[in-house]
């Protein structure tokens, strides 16, 4: 197939770039939902592997990811309602942990962190089944200081191995929320987009200087994201936090198989 010689575009084919922009839709409908459409997008960058060196799709990744959640962070604020206090110093905490992340990224292999990543998901699916009421509504489980404690303190953690590039940050917000805060899951993943925002820029502020980041590809495929960001966002809306709860535990299960995978080989 002939490569297309756009400037940014990876000197990837005008097939390679329909197929990822099918992928960045995808990716932001289950993202806004619930997270963890990186499980779609990243591996489909790294498949067509633009720039040929899997940095350059970790770093694009981050301005589809950084736009697309916009959207949907918007859609949600639109409505439902949202704890913009708390949104504010939770991502305070986790745009920092993201440029760590992010200037660890090449010399740390994801590898490392694979085995610790699947017992953390393996645990969240089953604490999800034994509480069929988990998320369904709000049940706050800390006074208002101690919470904004859990929330920073966990955002630093996930904004650490966002910045790292694997997928898995907004599936790992939503159960910091759900599960140790207490929000429904309706409110975490509309809190959670927010907070994913913070931590796709903070990466982004090492990865630009870099020149790492492919922009003609990153904006195309940010546009297909943010379609499928805000039909995400609405969808999850209108059918509520039992229908996300699904959608967690559908996601989760994906992830543990991704990691389970890349573990073995």
């Amino acid at each position: 197939m002939t490569s297309l010689d756009w400037a940014d575009f990876g000197g990837i084919s005008l097939t390679a770039l329909l197929f990822l922009c099918a992928a960045a839709l995808l990716a932001g409908a289950v993202d806004a939902i619930v997270g963890g459409g990186g499980l779609i997008q990243l591996p489909a960058m790294i498949v067509i592997m633009p720039g040929g060196s899997i940095i350059y799709s970790l770093a694009t990744s981050k301005i589809v990811g950084a736009v697309g959640t916009s959207a949907a962070a918007y859609t949600y604020s639109r409505k439902t309602s949202m704890d913009w206090g708390a949104i504010v110093r939770m991502s305070a905490a986790t745009f920092p942990a993201a440029v760590a992340g992010a200037a660890c990224a090449s010399a740390l292999p994801a590898s490392a962190l694979n085995v610790v990543v699947l017992i953390a998901l393996a645990l969240v699916v089953v604490y999800t089944l034994r509480k069929p009421d988990l998320g369904v509504i709000e049940a706050p489980r800390f006074d208002r200081r101690t919470q904004m404690t859990v929330m920073a303190l966990g955002g630093a953690a996930i904004g650490f191995w966002d910045g790292l590039g694997p997928p898995g940050t907004g599936s790992f917000l939503v159960f910091l929320l759900v599960g140790l805060v207490g929000y429904s899951f309706l409110s975490a993943s509309a809190t959670s987009k927010v907070v994913n925002v913070a931590t796709n820029i903070g990466a982004l502020v090492f990865f630009i200087p870099a020149g790492k980041v492919l922009w003609g590809l990153g904006l195309v495929m940010a546009v297909c994201n943010i379609v499928g960001g805000v039909l995400g966002a609405t969808l999850a809306v209108r059918r509520g936090a039992a229908f996300v709860r699904r959608i967690f535990l559908a996601v989760v299960g994906a992830l543990i198989v991704s990691v389970s995978v890349k573990f073995l080989i």
